[in-house]
């Protein structure tokens, strides 16, 4: 093995480098929809979805011009999907995709690139699929009982290392305590720095992440670190040849942001498409008789919608929104 592979390192920085380093997953030119199928890639009815969203933040605020941030933006997809479903709605839509890889070819010129959220945004910030690969570290209660942090080589090779302290262990005594040998937790302080960070770039609007995420009277007692690759899941190996993801401790996110404006949620994907206008239900059959070609149309459009609110798939991904009033009201 190389010196790189036999390097021990803890789970945040090697996923930090697997991700997001030279030659990184992230970073490859044919972005996550090449890896993995997101709720945006199932059908364009999320991001009419969004846009919807979009327009009721926009009556909230008074304002016919507002922004759009998507957060963990991938070739930019969902922007895209967005402008093309408010064209000829009236609403003006200032378009920022929060990306580290580099811009795509052919990207439409309104949506600026950038590398971090603008600030001052007035409108909706979207992080879909975002914060699960954010880079934590990974615990582990050693057969004392202790926490420990789960040091990995690149080849995938674990150990444990010394045990967890400071901010670290502060979080997994409030959010995902270890309360038995080989009990295993994501530390998902890094993710909760970054919701707020994220939160704090609106001056006025609504900030929603969605993503696959835990509770604190549900988490899973060996946490959920896993790869996907070509989409399958696979091993989770740091060595830049998959993606690397684990499930948000949402409610931890949540209380990163309690200062910053009301809450709603978190609630699953299900109900918050259906509050949207998306839902699964079939067609009349009726309409066969009378317009087939348009129920052939609404029966496929079910279908996208039934997908994207499905038990045990998407319709299980969470969303977590913070309403962040403007100044003075």
């Amino acid at each position: 093995m190389t010196d790189e592979t036999c390097q021990w390192q803890g789970w945040r920085e090697a996923t930090e480098r697997a991700l997001y380093g030279p030659g990184g997953f992230y970073l490859r030119p044919e972005g996550p929809a090449g890896h993995f199928r997101t709720s945006v890639h199932a059908s364009p009815l999320f991001a009419a979805a969004v846009a919807r969203l979009l327009g009721e933040v926009a009556e909230e605020l008074g304002t016919d011009g507002v922004d759009l941030v998507d957060v963990g933006a991938g070739r930019g997809e969902l922007l895209a999907g967005v402008l093309a479903a408010t064209a000829g709605s009236g609403l003006t839509v200032r378009a920022y995709a929060v990306e580290r890889a580099a811009r795509p070819d052919g990207l439409d010129p309104r949506i600026v690139w950038t590398d971090r959220p603008p600030a001052g945004v007035r409108g909706l910030l979207f992080a879909n699929e975002w914060l699960d690969n954010v880079p934590v570290d990974v615990a582990e209660a050693d057969a004392a009982g202790t926490a420990r942090y789960v040091e990995v080589r690149a080849d995938g090779a674990e150990r444990l290392g010394g045990p967890v302290s400071g901010p670290d262990a502060e979080w997994l005594a409030r959010w995902w305590p270890l309360r038995e040998p080989g009990a295993r937790a994501e530390i998902g302080r890094p993710r909760d720095e970054a919701w707020a960070a994220a939160v704090s770039s609106l001056a006025a609007g609504r900030a929603v992440a969605v993503d696959y995420a835990h509770v604190r009277d549900a988490r899973p007692p060996f946490g959920t670190l896993t790869g996907f690759r070509a989409g399958r899941e696979v091993p989770p190996v740091p060595d830049g040849s998959c993606d690397l993801t684990s499930h948000v401790a949402l409610d931890a996110c949540a209380a990163a942001v309690a200062s910053a404006g009301d809450a709603d949620g978190p609630v699953s994907q299900r109900e918050a498409l259906r509050a949207l206008g998306v839902s699964g239900g079939r067609p009349p059959i009726a309409l066969a008789s009378t317009d087939p070609a348009a129920y052939v149309r609404a029966l496929s459009t079910a279908g996208e919608a039934a997908e994207l609110t499905a038990r045990g798939g998407l319709g299980d991904f969470l969303w977590l929104t913070r309403r962040v009033p403007a100044a003075g009201d």
